[in-house]
């Protein structure tokens, strides 16, 4: 694995080896970290906006030992405000550093991005593309919270044309066996074709249904995400139509399963209610803590996987 790009590279094997790791980091945190990546650096270069995946990402390389170079704003204060290209950047910073971890406005960055690198560079998230970290950490919470993965129904709620979390971790469920998807979404901000054609190419089971209450009795997972105000900056009208439509509030939580979970990408806006968070079944606070481990183990399998 020279780079994570998209969720498409992983199958059933690596991701039982990253999750392995990952159980392993979490156990190389709780002791305060290690060197194993000591004397590497890694760049984060950020042109969105963004709090856990980079701040994770930064834990992640310094739980290791190793140091970080980082550009919160990059579509501001970077030499792309000059006019440089991302691909002089990432030749540039990739003479800096051992790793580059990228988030773009523009979906398909992270592979042109891969293509000039010449250290490995794992996307953070591109635009309405993908953000596969985020659907790897998703899929190990699943994994840690119900003990397994096949067999599963997940609902997933909100904004699914533009949610990048939702997109990567379909292709993910797509290699495990009788999983059940239904997609509750404002007709909008609807789960796009190349999607639903992705997962009945490999005989996974979806519906898309306009009442949530609905679908949340037979629930195993509901995975909500808000609408993405950023994503509709040229229609604001349109924002205002379909946000507040699904929320997660305590009358919801009383149609879910006892030993089912709700999860979150965050941040989160008024689409699940504080009032729920103090319930087991809530686990996006979780969810966000596993994204260190999984981020730690990726940066193991990239940069020492010999180790």
């Amino acid at each position: 694995m020279r780079h994570v790009v998209e969720s498409q590279q992983f199958d059933r094997p690596l991701l039982e080896r990253v999750f392995a790791l990952a159980n392993e980091m979490r156990e190389v945190a709780a002791s305060g970290g290690n060197t194993l990546l000591a004397g590497r650096i890694m760049a984060t270069l950020f042109y969105e906006p963004s709090t856990r995946t980079r701040l994770s990402f930064e834990t992640a390389m310094m739980r290791l030992g190793g140091q970080v170079i980082t550009t919160e704003n990059a579509r501001e204060f970077s030499s792309a405000l000059k006019g440089e290209t991302l691909e002089d950047t990432v030749r540039i910073v990739g003479s800096y550093a051992d790793v580059l971890v990228i988030r773009h406005y523009e979906s398909g960055a992270a592979g042109r991005a891969a293509a000039y690198s010449p250290v490995p560079v794992i996307n953070a998230g591109d635009g309405p593309g993908q953000h596969p970290t985020q659907a790897l950490l998703d899929l190990y919470t699943i994994q840690s919270e119900l003990g397994h993965i096949d067999g599963i129904r997940v609902v997933m709620v909100g904004d699914l044309a533009n949610g990048r979390t939702v997109r990567s971790l379909s292709y993910l469920l797509a290699l495990y066996q009788d999983i059940e998807i239904t997609f509750v979404a404002p007709p909008a901000v609807g789960m796009r074709e190349d999607i639903k054609e992705h997962l009945q190419n490999r005989g996974v089971v979806f519906s898309e249904e306009q009442d949530l209450r609905s679908v949340l009795p037979t629930a195993d997972v509901v995975y909500q995400t808000r609408i993405q105000k950023e994503r509709f900056a040229d229609r604001p009208g349109e924002y205002d139509q379909v946000r507040g439509i699904y929320v997660i509030d305590r009358e919801a939580m009383e149609l879910l399963p006892r030993d089912a979970i709700v999860m979150h990408p965050l941040p989160r806006v008024d689409e699940i209610r504080p009032d729920v968070d103090d319930d087991p079944r809530a686990a996006y606070f979780r969810q966000a803590a596993n994204g260190v481990f999984v981020r730690m183990a990726l940066l193991k399998l990239l940069l020492a996987p010999e180790a």
